[in-house]
């Protein structure tokens, strides 16, 4: 038994993930155990998870694999500050101590840090060292239905790359192209996010959604200044515009001139129809530099797979329209597209490339439905509930599915906590937040109510594969909800002339389908597709709540609250539920009901987070 530890740390989204004889065993997050979002620390829980899951001391782990090298990463820090002195001195300043006492000697600090496991680990020979891109790459790629294909990685920057392009073959991946930084897709997304005042490296998602609420009216002005692209994809930055590679921020003066405004202050400013009109423009012009770089790679190597994977990946309305344009054949994005993903990818790239280990191709995929988390015995959540003080029932497995499913015909709010923990950011059934698609209120009352973010975030809809085609413009599969879709003709309800003269927001309220909840303004979806092999108890869920209604889909979101991670235990769940108007929480098979619960239990959830 050959076993491999894949880590990713010291950035955003510090992860861990375990490889025995090439198979993906466990991989988690260790924000779900620290409670602290995109954790960047040494990833100590989620590696001590992995460990423990595949019964191994870390002493007898055969090679320790990071995800990136530091010393390349240091080299472009100094050689940026270089090439822009003496600009940026005071961002030299501060990143330099942290540099030289902690990053820089990452092969002495891991080797202390892994110590902390098992004191008879003592072999620093184990430990290696991937390149932050290739582990992109190789997360896209070995894991995926494809035996062949063209996998493309984009994200902020990784030590130099920002954007590089990858064959795999078999159990051989490697780069054929790079983009370099400071021309930087993942950074000028990240630019707008920071612009409309949401957090860099979390609120991306937010802007996405903003996006259908405004008009591209600013296209041309970021095309014309901000950025050149050329025919094939690639693309280069005026960096006037920016601050991000020398500053402490990530827009310049000239970038605020441009557009006419400063970055908005969300502890100030709502947010405006300028702000949805930028988000709009921006989501825009990057689906076009996505759908550019996809076509003239197929041109090129004339595969029809493409892998993708890096932050950038997980912009599911930009991987809709390269879907949409039929350019490849099949497309597989790596749901855990962000640097969580480099401990699977930096593990998978040792095993195949550098071990030349042979790669067997499943007709799915390897990720078992990217469910490789943690999972509670029925007995041990029974444990958790009594020392909470939880008042609760057990149910059989056709007890629990009936009444959730009546539950969720009534419109309440659901917490369903089963199986093992997802990886990545979504929530696909494990840990996830259910309701009715078909009310009108439910987006605006799960957002306000429950989830305590933004009222014009959207939601996306679990489908059970076999209806997927009766409700959306899709016959893929997308069980990692990294796909957008438009909602099928005979469901959409066309909207008044009145109602199309509504700005913005204003069209938030108004029912847009048969399935209002999570139908976005533009008639979109980012659809998750359920099959019963990967997750049978959410399929048969699903499919009881069809026999009940004639609506094969609820609503899935995140068993979290704004800026909080995904629960993760079943104590996590309960402090959620009862910190927020969740109705009914379903962990195992137990069956708890707010009403029956002890108020003094209540927690204030409200403001427990900070904004995300």
């Amino acid at each position: 038994m050959k076993t491999i530890l894949g880590i990713s740390a010291f950035y955003h989204d510090s992860a861990a993930t375990i490889l025995v004889d090439g198979k993906i065993i466990a991989a988690a997050q260790e924000e779900r155990f620290t409670r602290k979002k995109h954790d960047s620390s040494y990833p100590f829980n989620a590696v001590e998870f992995v460990l423990k899951f595949a019964n191994i001391k870390l002493n007898e782990v055969d090679q320790i694999i990071f995800f990136e090298k530091p010393f390349l990463k240091f080299e472009r820090l100094l050689e940026t500050y270089v090439a822009f002195a003496p600009k940026g001195f005071r961002s030299f300043c501060k990143a330099m101590p942290t540099w030289l006492k902690e990053k820089l000697f990452q092969k002495k600090i891991l080797f202390n840090k892994l110590k902390m496991h098992d004191d008879k680990f003592n072999d620093e020979r184990k430990i290696f060292f991937s390149d932050h891109h290739l582990s992109h790459a190789a997360s896209a790629f070995f894991p995926s239905p494809f035996e062949e294909a063209i996998v493309l990685t984009a994200d902020g920057v990784g030590e130099w790359a920002t954007t590089t392009v990858a064959i795999g073959k078999g159990n051989n991946l490697e780069i054929q192209k790079e983009i370099h930084f400071p021309h930087s897709l993942g950074l000028l997304y990240s630019s707008f996010t920071y612009y409309t005042g949401f957090k860099v490296n979390s609120g991306e998602y937010k802007l996405m959604g903003l996006a259908p609420y405004g008009e591209p009216i600013y296209e041309d002005k970021i095309k014309e200044n901000l950025i050149d692209i050329k025919e094939d994809g690639s693309f280069h930055l005026d960096q006037t515009y920016f601050n991000y590679a020398t500053g402490l921020t990530m827009t310049s003066q000239k970038f605020h001139m441009l557009f006419g405004q400063n970055s908005r202050d969300p502890k100030k400013e709502e947010l405006t129809q300028f702000h949805m009109d930028i988000a709009a423009s921006i989501q825009k012009v990057t689906e076009d530099i996505m759908i550019k770089l996809a076509k003239s790679l197929k041109e090129e190597f004339n595969i029809p797979n493409l892998c993708l994977a890096g932050g950038v990946a997980l912009n599911c309305v930009a991987n809709g329209k390269i879907l949409r344009a039929k350019i490849f054949d099949n497309i597989w994005i790596q749901p855990a597209a962000g640097d969580a993903g480099g401990s699977m990818g930096a593990a998978l790239a040792l095993w195949h490339i550098e071990q030349n280990n042979p790669r067997l191709v499943n007709v799915t995929d390897d990720m078992n439905g990217s469910y490789l988390g943690p999972e509670y015995e029925q007995k041990q959540v029974e444990d958790e509930l009594k020392k909470i003080g939880a008042t609760f029932e057990v149910l059989s497995d056709d007890e629990l599915i009936e009444k959730t499913a009546y539950s969720l015909s009534l419109e309440e709010a659901i917490g369903w906590f089963q199986g093992r923990m997802e990886f990545g950011p979504r929530a696909l059934g494990g840990r996830s937040i259910l309701g009715d698609p078909r009310s009108s209120n439910m987006q605006k009352n799960l957002n306000l109510k429950v989830k305590y973010r933004e009222s014009f975030r959207p939601f996306a809809p679990s489908i059970l594969r076999d209806d997927l085609s009766e409700w959306f413009n899709i016959n893929v599969d997308s069980p990692y909800m990294l796909i957008v879709s438009d909602v099928s003709k005979d469901k959409i309800i066309v909207m008044t002339e009145d109602q199309k003269k509504l700005f913005g927001i204003e069209k938030l309220n108004i029912k847009r389908s048969e399935i209002p909840s999570v139908t976005h303004v533009d008639y979109s979806a980012r659809i998750q597709t359920v099959h019963e092999k990967t997750n049978k108890k959410y399929f048969d869920l699903i499919k009881r709540f069809k026999e009940k209604t004639g609506c094969p889909i609820v609503i899935n979101t995140s068993f979290n609250v704004r800026g909080e991670p995904i629960v993760n235990t079943p104590t996590d769940a309960f402090n959620c539920f009862m910190g927020t108007e969740l109705d009914k929480l379903v962990i195992g098979n137990c069956y708890l009901d707010k009403k029956k619960q002890n108020l003094n239990l209540k927690k204030d959830y409200a403001t427990n987070f900070e904004l995300d």
